[in-house]
Formats: C-alpha cells, sequence, structure tokens
C-alpha cells in the first residue's frame, strides 16, 4: 500500500522534486451496556496552540476497566508512527464531570479506572506536519495530519480518533465543526445534518476500520468532479498560495484514470472515489513526505507547490496510478491480516509481492498497455527498477521480509516493494503468457482472485500461493519457490530472451550534478540543509572519477562551504566548466572527513538499454505482443 508511494520520505531541492517511490488479532468481547455508536466530535474552530480538540462519547461500559487506543499503525504505511505520541491532556470524565483515573500504559494506550462511570474522554490532538523537519524518522506526509487555523486541516483520522479495545466493530458518528468557508472532502458517508448545527458536519461509518480509511480534508473548495465509465471520480486540491487549482489538474487526471479503467475491465470495486491532493509551502512547519497513501475509496497525495505543472501532472499520474490501483489489492484482494488490521500489535502479511508489487507493475503496464507511453519509455522504466533493485539485498526472501516488514534488518528493504516487488510481477506475467499461450497474465490472474474473495472476504495468508498454483500450473509453483519464497535473484535475462529483447550498453552524457531534471546531489532540511550525493542511484563519471559515495555529505568545494545559496551558484558556474579544470571536494563520510580532489572531465553515464533483439522468433514476437498490449 503506499502507498507511503508509498511511497517514502522525500526533500526538495532548487526547485525540483526528487520523487522516489516508498492482522487477524482476536478481538476480546466487551460490552455496552446498548448497541449504541461511538460519537466523536472534533472541533476545527476553536483551534488553541495549533492544536483541535477531540471527545468521545461512548454507550455505557459494563467492565470495570477498559482501554483506549490511538493507532500505532495504519494499513499501508508498513511502519511504527506512534500517532498516540500527538495527544496532550487526556481526560476520563464521569457523568458528573469529574475525572476518572487514567494509566497511560505506552505512547498509544490509555487504561481508564472504573470504566462503569464513564461518560466522555477528552484530549487535544498536535498535529504531525509541524514536527516533520524536527524528528529524524517522522511520520509520513500522507498519512500524517494537518492543523492550520482557518486554512487547512488534514484529518488522517487515525491521528485524530481511537478505540476502545474489543469495540472495533461498532459504528462510529463524526461530529465535525468547521470555519465558515471550509469546505470536507471524503469519501465518508455523510449523515444527517443537524439544521440546529450548521457548522458542524456530521459522518458514519459501520467500524472503526472505516474512520480511519476515509480521511477527510478542510479548505477553501478547489473540487471537480469527472465521471469514468461507472466511477465518480472527485479530485480536491489544496494549494496555499493558489498556483494550482482542481479545475487545472482535471483534464491530465481524468485521462490517465480512463486509461487505468480500461485496462482494469470489469474490476469494480466501488462507485467513487476521491482524491485529496495537497500542496505543501515546503516552510518549517509544513510537510515534506512526498507521495500518496491508498484507501479503498480514496487517496492522499502530498507532493511541494513549488514545482511546474507538468512535474506535477507527471508526479501526480504515477502516484495516482499506483493508488488507484491499490482497489484491486489489497483492497479487495487480501489476507485476514489486513481484513482484521491490529491497529497497535499489528501481524504483517507475507504478501507485499502482491499487495505493492502487483500495484506497482500494473501503474506501468497500463500506460504500454493503453498506448500513453512508448516501449522504449516502458523498457527503460523496467531497466530503471532493476538498477534501483540491487541496492537492496536480492538474495532476501520476500515472502520472509514481507512478514517481518516492520523490523531489521527486512525493514531498511521495505522500498524494494516498489522495485524488486513489481519486478516479481513482470516476471509471473511473462511465465504465465508464455505457459497460456498468451491467453492468461498477472491481471487475469488478480480478475480470479477478486471474484474467489472481495471487499470482505479476506484469503488465509499462508495458503494463497497454493491457490495461485492450483489455478494455474505447476511451473508457477517453482517460480514462487525459487525467486519469491526463496532467495534466488530472478535471472533478467532469461525473461527479456522469452520476449525477445536484449540489453546493450551505451555511453550518454550528463551534466555534472543533474541528468537532466534528475539530480545526483539532494539536501537535508533535518541536519542543517546539508548538501549530500544521493543513495540508491547510478553516479555519472564526475562523481565516481572524484571518489564520491552515495551519501557523502558535500561540506566545500574549492575552498567555498557549502550551503542552498553557494551549491546553486557552482551548479550555474559548471555549465561552463573545461573539462581539464581541477576540483577540490571535502566530504563528510561517516566520521570521517575525506578530501577528494581530480579534473572534471566530461561527465558520462553508463545507461544498460532495453532493446528488441536482432532475430527474435515469431514465438518470443508473439508473446512480446501478448505481454505488452493484453
Amino acid at each position: 500500500m503506499t502507498n507511503r508511494i508509498g511511497l517514502f520520505k522525500k526533500s526538495w531541492i532548487l526547485g525540483v522534486a526528487i520523487l522516489v517511490f516508498q492482522g487477524c488479532g482476536t478481538t476480546k468481547t466487551l460490552v455496552f451496556a446498548d448497541k449504541a455508536s461511538v460519537i466523536a466530535k472534533i472541533n476545527l474552530i476553536n483551534v488553541v496552540d495549533d492544536k483541535v480538540n477531540v471527545i468521545l462519547d461512548p454507550a455505557a461500559f459494563v467492565a470495570d476497566t477498559v482501554s483506549f487506543f490511538i493507532p500505532k499503525t495504519v494499513p499501508g504505511t508498513y511502519s511504527d508512527d506512534n500517532y498516540g505520541k500527538y495527544i496532550e491532556q487526556f481526560k476520563a470524565l464521569d457523568y458528573k464531570g469529574g475525572e476518572l483515573k487514567v494509566e497511560k500504559l505506552d505512547d498509544n494506550t490509555w487504561r481508564i479506572i472504573n470504566a462503569k462511570d464513564l461518560d466522555k474522554i477528552d484530549y487535544w490532538v498536535n498535529d504531525t506536519y509541524d514536527t516533520e523537519v524536527e524528528v529524524s524518522d517522522p511520520v509520513f506526509s500522507p498519512s500524517g495530519t494537518n492543523i492550520l487555523k482557518g486554512k487547512n486541516f488534514m484529518l488522517n483520522l487515525h491521528g485524530f480518533v481511537g478505540y476502545f479495545d474489543g469495540l472495533e466493530e461498532i459504528p462510529y458518528s463524526l461530529e465535525i465543526s468547521a470555519p465558515d468557508g471550509l469546505e470536507p472532502v471524503t469519501s465518508l458517508v455523510k449523515g444527517i445534518q443537524d439544521v440546529n448545527r450548521p457548522e458542524t458536519d456530521i459522518f458514519v461509518a459501520n467500524r472503526y476500520f472505516e474512520v480511519i480509511d476515509n480521511p477527510i480534508m478542510y479548505s477553501n473548495p478547489s473540487t471537480e468532479t469527472f465521471q469514468v465509465n461507472d466511477i465518480a471520480v472527485t479530485l480536491s486540491v489544496y494549494s496555499p498560495n493558489g498556483l494550482f487549482t482542481a479545475a487545472s489538474l482535471k483534464a491530465g487526471m481524468e485521462k490517465m484514470m480512463r486509461g487505468q479503467k480500461a485496462f482494469l475491465g470489469d474490476i469494480n470495486s466501488t462507485k467513487h472515489y476521491t482524491i485529496i491532493l495537497y500542496l505543501s509551502n515546503m516552510d518549517d512547519n509544513d510537510a515534506i513526505g512526498f507521495g500518496a497513501l491508498e484507501h479503498h475509496t480514496s487517496t492522499v497525495v502530498v507532493m511541494p507547490e513549488q514545482i511546474s505543472k507538468e512535474r506535477l501532472e507527471e508526479a501526480i499520474f504515477d502516484t495516482v496510478a499506483h493508488e488507484f490501483f491499490h482497489i484491486v489489492t489489497p483492497l479487495t484482494v487480501h489476507s485476514n491480516e489486513i481484513q482484521y488490521f491490529d491497529f497497535n500489535h499489528p501481524k504483517m502479511s507475507m504478501h507485499l509481492w502482491m499487495y505493492e508489487g502487483t500495484t506497482e507493475y500494473f501503474a506501468n503496464l497500463f500506460q504500454i498497455q493503453q498506448g500513453l507511453i512508448t516501449e522504449e519509455d516502458f523498457y527503460q522504466r523496467l531497466m530503471e527498477k532493476i538498477e534501483r533493485s540491487k541496492t537492496y539485498d536480492d538474495r532476501m526472501s520476500f515472502i520472509v521480509m514481507s512478514k517481518n516488514i516492520l523490523e531489521e534488518p527486512y525493514k531498511k528493504n521495505y522500498a524494494n516493494v516498489y522495485e524488486k516487488g513489481a519486478l516479481i510481477n513482470m516476471a509471473l506475467d511473462i511465465n504465465l503468457r508464455e505457459l497460456s499461450g498468451g491467453e492468461k497474465g498477472v491481471l487475469w490472474l488478480m480478475k480470479e482472485l477478486s471474484k474467489k474473495y472481495g471487499d470482505s472476504k479476506p484469503f488465509e495468508d499462508d495458503k494463497l500461493i497454493d491457490e495461485i498454483i492450483a489455478m494455474t500450473y505447476t511451473e508457477i509453483g517453482e517460480f514462487f519457490n525459487t525467486n519469491v519464497i526463496g532467495n534466488t535473484p530472478i535471472d533478467y535475462d532469461a525473461y527479456w530472451k522469452k520476449v525477445g529483447l536484449q540489453t546493450t550498453e551505451q555511453e550518454e552524457a550528463t551534466g555534472y550534478f543533474f541528468d537532466g531534471e534528475v539530480p545526483y546531489i539532494d539536501v537535508d532540511p533535518a541536519n542543517d540543509n546539508a548538501i549530500f550525493v544521493r543513495e540508491g542511484i547510478q553516479l555519472n563519471s564526475f562523481f565516481n572519477n572524484l571518489g564520491a559515495k552515495g551519501g557523502d555529505i558535500i561540506k566545500s568545494v574549492d575552498g567555498k562551504l557549502t550551503n542552498l545559496v553557494n551549491i546553486r551558484l557552482l551548479i550555474g558556474q559548471s555549465i561552463n566548466w573545461d573539462s581539464d579544470k581541477e576540483i577540490v571536494m571535502v566530504v563528510q563520510r561517516g566520521d570521517e572527513e575525506i578530501t577528494l580532489s581530480g579534473k572534471v572531465g566530461v561527465p558520462t553515464l553508463d545507461v544498460v538499454k532495453l532493446v528488441p533483439m536482432e532475430g527474435a522468433g515469431e514465438q518470443q514476437i508473439k508473446l512480446r505482443e501478448a505481454w505488452l498490449k493484453g
């Protein structure tokens, strides 16, 4: 899921966005004296010290004690974010307004004593966007929260509303009081409006999961709705300086989503879909984690506002394409671990190869099948994924990694779900096409799984692969056992040969600090805006010949300390550098300061291209056509 594109922490330099895409627990029975909903009241009008007040009013309890939770982890993030850290002044009040005894057990858990007397709980919520530049491991912005009085409220509701132990399946009613002029955008179902409280919006949810699965953004409305077959799509944009509107982005979004729907065909798990786009000012109190987080019928996207329309549309195109395909998996096809997600003691599924990998693969495959990109573009994307996947542990079992993704060393390999995860699906797709004479592929497989399972019918985690083998071919079992369950790297050349392709190496010219719009350096806003050499990418000859490595912090160049101003000047000057120019670069590598020197040369990059094979046979070409065109 994003996924934190995911999707992951991103940063920004020189006006250019660097966009890197990033359990079924047993519930305890705790009975209300009656079956009323939990009423959650959120006050967005009386903001105090950048915090909002939340009151939860449950029905009467019959137990002596009850635990209240704010989620530690939410679906799609694959990280422990401890949203309870942003809760302050927590009080449990009895029916006379007196305070009950409360024991705080950890960041996210409060135990309420004498719960039979509990009338309501009352607390204040701080937002996460304010803290992203201050902490080493911030909450990913699309799953975070924003409180900007009178202007914007990003309500990822897991940061505002919690649940009582054992009562995750109880209905919720949300009563949100908002300032005049701010309108909500969400896929959450609206309840009956109270005419005596026109400032209060009422939303209803059948269970707690529906609460956290439906983010709400309040802002001055910039909203467009369009129809994609039988799906009504709403696009809402918050642009703090008014640089972008929903109307200005609608056409590109509509074209892209029409292509996705045509690709999916009869897979249709929703009648409405909401895209919430938040554009960040990029200051010290705003979001810096760019990407998206998916939900069943919506996605939250966070991007920088200081970006060209062309780059923004490109970024949204790829990001939303990924998130929308999550309606297939895990939102339709998923395991018990997802259906009955334990927000505070999560049990992770072993199928990230599918949840994120299939989704990312579809986000690229549909573009070639719908004629939105060329074959050369598609091949290049695959080669880039192979290159990036090599920066992770290629001999790590994807099944083991997925099941243990919240722990190291698996956690640091998470981003590989978007790289090797997509490549696993590419290989699976080619295998299925070859074995079925071109008739069946991964999309066919997901359609069959969607028919068998669905939104409310999960599969058993440890039985899915056996079911896939039973639905397909024994050779597919060999592939899973070797390359997904096992730790053998995929032989990509063997797959290129199947479809009549081959690799060739070409030397291409680059800039010193950029390859087109892709930078080799970045800025770390959490470390005094330190300039560093990017990790996880192939460096050009300029950096390689100097001996620079990814992660090096550039302290100075030719005796001048590096900062945002000086590095911009240096990049401008580099355009006119002579290849014989000598340069001295001082870098910090771990605890060591190292001086690098040499001629700047003519910067080049060795690029491996995927191209049609000369003399490819008829069967190879037919298989390639079936793979690329469906």
